[in-house]
């Protein structure tokens, strides 16, 4: 039992590292330029068929780190949820959240942001913006039109305004163009962001 027990905690850092691996090849070079072997050889694997023991192609590879990615913002934004109950409060621990990720896991963020999901999400596959994350971000809008706080609009639409905003902000930090530390622009962001949305 024990014995099972490491291997599959080796198996799953395994699964990890190329996940790491592809995630940094992506970014840094897109999906279809980045190869097995090239993600076999980051992850420091001895063969490139190893990468088949957890994973059937690079199509399945790349889904599981953008369902890896997409969930673990879902959950955070559980937290968010159950630590405030305003809306306000809720979207700013949101905003909060993302320019730490702007810091912390930068690939993740730009893997969301720039790269192409339709080139290995099959038709069936949820877009982004029908993910549980989405939706859940969608929730704390209306909330915060039912109680008053922000304009009574299509949520979607608000949602376009306030993470227009955040998000184009983000990206321009990702890429450079800004090259201040987050702390610049956070509090002032989130000022523009919240008066767009916010009911007067």
């Amino acid at each position: 039992m024990e014995q099972e027990k490491i291997l599959i905690q080796k198996n799953t850092t395994t699964q990890d590292e190329i996940l790491r691996a592809a995630l940094n090849l992506f970014v840094r070079k897109g999906y279809f330029n980045t190869s097995l072997t090239e993600i076999a050889h980051a992850a420091q694997l001895s063969k490139t068929q190893e990468i088949y023991l957890y994973f059937d192609c690079k199509q399945q590879l790349a889904t599981a780190l953008y369902n890896s990615i997409v969930d673990s913002l879902s959950v955070s934004i559980d937290e968010i949820r159950r630590r405030n109950k305003k809306a306000s409060e809720q979207l700013h621990s949101l905003v909060d959240l993302l320019f730490k990720l702007t810091e912390e896991a930068p690939e993740a963020l730009r893997f969301l942001f720039e790269i192409n999901t339709s080139e290995f999400l099959s038709p069936d596959a949820k877009p982004y913006l029908q993910t549980p994350a989405v939706n859940k971000m969608l929730k704390m809008i209306q909330l915060g039109i039912n109680n008053g706080e922000i304009r009574s609009l299509a949520p979607m639409l608000i949602y376009s305004y306030f993470f227009g905003i955040i998000n184009t902000t983000l990206q321009l930090m990702l890429n450079g163009t800004l090259d201040k530390k987050t702390e610049s622009y956070q509090s002032q962001v989130w000022l523009v962001a919240w008066n767009a949305i916010a009911k007067k």
